[in-house]
């Protein structure tokens, strides 16, 4: 069998009635979310009882789904795939996380394991095969909340795993390699986890905003330009203490105000610049106390954009400023950069194709960056990569038992899949 028609058994029969594939994700995620590791709130990290948990189930519905095959490798990725219509196909690859922050919601990641699965389980039912393999991939590791290790599983399938990650110790002195065997998952073996490039069409991955844009504009589905680069710091401001009742105004060195200004200096940089976002998460005055003026402050810079030079525009001007409140207050200041992440485009003609199926459905188009991170990053240096965003409601809120999304916006998202790879299968037999 070849081409991106409906071939076999059933083929012509009639599609799955509107709404059907939603509730199915839904139904999922709803199941999904009883395996946790705290009681009352959605906990999931890597090589926990619940993360077993999570993944015999994922594994379980894959093969129910009509999956050809479904195994988790030995870094604790599940993977189905679904075979094409013809010898020596080519794949596509998707997925997202089936791992959790602690007290996290059940939409993040997981959507995009579950909208897959069930479109995949359509073209199943009606045994419909494509010019190419789809691969859906739910991935151990994103979070990192165990062993502050993101893209765990991703870096597996990339085969880009960093093995001395296997010795960092989690909270209670385990180590990575440790978790795993007591997981009966094969440290030794994590390069088994690792994907052929040359056979890769790309990777596109469905997931929910995790912001309130979408859900501002009314739109339930959006194309992702690029995920914004990052760049954090950690500020710490050295002062003078002095008494609090007793020390003039005029003569004070406050590394607190000074910390203060900056975090307001913050704001202000980034809040005129479309897609460029400032956060200052962390501010402590160590060993302070009521009534003695603040000599060392701690504050966190993270500033974020799709665009890596608009956002070191704004980490120069916020260095000057820095300084500028340093040399004005008399304290002094040690800078560390601890994290820095480059911008991640997505390939234009994947997202091109996101576009067409957004019209295809009926939905404006629109695009827009994501700020957050994804295994996407992951993909994009093996592949081309392109994502699509789905709306979620409550504010757009997201990392919380708060998360929601609609089984009509779930339903959307199964069937863009859906069309997604009937486009993609056309493609390859025009190869």
């Amino acid at each position: 069998m070849s081409g991106g028609h409906a071939t076999g058994p059933g083929a012509q029969g009639a599609g799955t009635p509107p709404g059907e594939l939603g509730a199915r994700v839904m139904g999922w995620a709803d199941e999904l979310a009883g395996a946790t590791e705290t009681p009352g709130a959605l906990t999931v990290t890597f090589c926990s009882e619940a993360h077993a948990a999570a993944a015999g189930t994922l594994l379980g519905w894959m093969r129910d789904s009509g999956f050809d095959e479904a195994h988790i490798d030995p870094v604790g990725n599940v993977v189905g795939r679904y075979r094409a219509g013809r010898a020596g196909a080519r794949q596509l690859l998707t997925g997202s996380h089936y791992d959790t922050v602690r007290d996290g919601g059940r939409y993040d990641g997981r959507l995009g394991i579950l909208a897959p699965m069930a479109a995949v389980g359509e073209l199943s039912r009606r045994g419909e095969r494509l010019a190419h393999d789809v691969v859906v991939i739910g991935f151990s590791d994103e979070e990192g909340v165990r062993f502050g290790s993101t893209f765990l599983g991703s870096s597996a399938v990339v085969g880009r795993f960093d093995r001395r990650l296997l010795e960092r110790r989690d909270g209670s002195g385990v180590s990575m390699r440790e978790a795993m065997l007591a997981a009966g998952l094969s440290p030794e073996r994590i390069g088994e986890a690792a994907m052929s490039a040359t056979d890769t069409i790309g990777y596109v991955e469905i997931h929910i905003e995790q912001g309130p844009v979408l859900l501002e504009r009314r739109l339930a589905l959006g194309a992702v330009t690029a995920i914004n680069g990052a760049v954090r710091l950690m500020i710490e401001l050295h002062g003078e203490s002095g008494h609090a009742g007793t020390t003039p105004m005029p003569v004070r060195h406050d590394a607190a105000c000074a910390a203060a200004e900056l975090v307001l200096q913050v704001e202000a940089r980034c809040a005129g610049v479309p897609g460029l976002v400032g956060t200052c998460g962390i501010l402590e005055t160590p060993g302070g106390s009521v009534n003695v003026i603040p000599g060392r402050c701690r504050v966190s810079v993270d500033v974020r954009a799709p665009d890596d030079a608009v956002r070191d525009a704004a980490l120069a001007d916020i260095r000057a400023g820095l300084e500028a409140i340093a040399a004005r207050r008399g304290v002094r200041f040690d800078v560390e950069r601890i994290l820095e992440a480059g911008a991640t485009a997505v390939d234009p003609a994947l997202k091109a194709l996101w576009l067409d199926v957004i019209r295809e459905l009926g939905q404006p188009p629109f695009e827009l960056a994501s700020g957050a991170g994804h295994d996407a990053i992951c993909l994009a240096g093996f592949c081309p990569m392109a994502m699509l965003f789905v709306r979620c409601g409550n504010g757009g809120v997201s990392h919380s038992p708060d998360e929601t999304m609609t089984a009509e916006d779930a339903d959307l998202a199964a069937r863009a899949f859906l069309a997604y790879v009937r486009h993609t299968s056309r493609r390859e037999e025009g190869r």
